[in-house]
């Protein structure tokens, strides 16, 4: 019989969604580190989860049409090691705009700003840096705002497209952008201008 807290983690695992990577950080409700670490590790071993990179897992993602499981989605990983490290990290504009469409370049290398220390991860060709930058400019916003900033930035003040625009109004839902509107104060203010623009959907057809 399984213990109580294997059947519990099995449970919370189940209801996270495909592709959604996490650690043993993510379950000290359940007991403690060291105990879901090795419980974890024996899922994977089991082929329930996937084993991503030294205690990062995720629930993958089964393609039918390839018949393979997918790769994994790498800012899942490298939100999960900022939750696991307790660090405040935000993707480089360049990755920012990877992950909002606005670029078709394919990363080998996914690179974010972080309050925590240099750091470099490795899954099969795909590589993960995380760069110290300054807390005060990545604190306390959420991850949706400081993507859509990121994104601003690597686009530049002067090169955002009404076509951009339209692709970035479209990446967030409302909620999302009621939530951006209230943490924008202390981003510059051209990037408040060209958020506001989305956030609130200007140059929509009614």
């Amino acid at each position: 019989m399984q213990p109580g807290y294997m059947k519990e983690l099995e449970t919370q695992i189940s209801k996270l969604k495909v592709g959604r990577a996490f650690s043993a950080f993510d379950f000290l409700e359940i007991a403690p580190a060291a105990t879901i670490n090795r419980s974890l590790s024996r899922l994977a071993d089991d082929g329930k989860i996937r084993r991503i990179i030294q205690g990062i897992y995720d629930r993958p993602e089964f393609s039918p049409l390839l018949q393979e499981y997918v790769a994994p989605q790498m800012d899942e990983v490298a939100h999960a090691l900022a939750r696991r490290f307790q660090w405040t990290i935000a993707p480089s504009e360049d990755t920012a705009l990877n992950l909002l469409h606005l670029s078709t370049q394919v990363p080998v290398v996914w690179t974010y700003v972080s309050d925590g220390p240099y750091r470099i991860y490795h899954y099969k060709n795909t590589e993960i840096s995380f760069k110290h930058k300054a807390t005060r400019e990545i604190k306390n916003m959420d991850r949706k705002t400081l993507l859509l900033i990121q994104a601003l930035r690597g686009l530049g003040k002067d090169n955002i497209s009404e076509e951009s625009i339209r692709v970035l109004q479209n990446s967030f839902s409302q909620e999302e952008k009621d939530m951006i509107l209230k943490e924008l104060r202390s981003a510059p203010n051209w990037i408040q201008v060209e958020a506001k623009k989305i956030c609130t959907n200007e140059g929509d057809e009614e």
